[in-house]
């Protein structure tokens, strides 16, 4: 008993000792938390979707005022809850360029070929582990709307030609689109970037153009039209983020699949895909 007595006693005073440690440290090294942090965070749209480049509200608005970060870097705010932040700090509230998902693909059920019929889980994900659920580009959009179920801004909807159209009115850049494509084929880009390469098809030729009538056939065209903003890499064009160029509609005047597209303002839409030719004189 006496020897229980006594480690009793040692654990007790230890746990005395760095009780007293804590609350010295917690008294002296505390950095205490901004009192308008709270309400601040209540003033955010709360969805932590990560398209201001921060996990989540309480970090984006924690960077607001630390002066790191403008109340315009939330891009799920309206402009009039950003004018709100803004006056309740005292700030700017500065501007964000938009930012939206682009999808590179344009091959729908009428342009990409179709070798066999996927029968199975209505997923994306689980059609690109069967045979590329049947279609023949394994490079392609699926179609399964994988992308559509995780947009939490209900800014991604099918269409009749089986491709994702994003409304770029909803679009908050978050992401989850990016993460949910099991061919990556969404990329967050600048609205004001509306010149898109929308093919993933590391091929060249007849070889391409035989699994999609829209598909890039690596002719160079308009890398050679675009004043240095796409270089081609490989089979496909790249726009280069350091060049000075503008993006010019010019630059897909002589695609001759429609592979590159000029959208300023949305992804495409239910039309149908206008037929391309080579145009020798262009």
């Amino acid at each position: 008993m006496g020897s229980v007595a006594i480690a009793v006693a040692i654990m007790g005073g230890l746990g005395g000792l760095f009780g007293g440690v804590l609350a010295v440290a917690d008294r002296f090294l505390r950095v205490p938390e901004d009192p308008r942090l709270e309400k601040l965070e209540g003033m955010l749209p709360g969805t932590n979707c990560g398209a201001c480049g921060e996990p989540g509200c309480h970090a984006f608005a924690e960077r607001i005022l630390a002066g790191e970060k403008a109340p315009g870097g939330c891009t799920v705010s309206s402009p009039d809850a950003v004018l709100s932040i803004a006056e309740f700090l005292g700030v700017d509230p500065g501007t964000q360029a938009k930012r939206v998902a682009r999808l590179h693909c344009a091959g729908g059920r009428a342009q990409a070929e179709q070798i066999a019929e996927y029968e199975g889980s209505e997923s994306c994900r689980a059609a690109a582990i069967v045979s590329g659920g049947g279609k023949g580009c394994s490079w392609g959009c699926l179609g399964l709307a994988d992308c559509e179920r995780a947009c939490e801004f209900d800014a991604i909807v099918m269409n009749s030609n089986g491709l994702p159209v994003v409304d770029v009115d909803r679009c908050t850049a978050c992401g989850d689109c990016v993460v949910a494509c099991p061919r990556d084929l969404f990329e967050i880009l600048p609205l004001d970037q509306p010149l898109l390469v929308q093919c993933r098809i590391p091929l060249a030729g007849e070889e391409a153009r035989a699994l999609c009538r829209v598909a890039c056939d690596a002719c160079g065209r308009c890398a050679a039209d675009s004043d240095g903003l796409l270089t081609m890499i490989g089979e496909l064009p790249v726009p280069d983020p350091l060049s000075p160029a503008l993006p010019r509609p010019e630059a897909t005047y002589r695609c001759p699949t429609g592979a590159i597209r000029w959208v300023p303002r949305e992804q495409f839409s239910d039309a149908p895909i206008p037929s391309f030719s080579w145009r020798d004189d262009a």
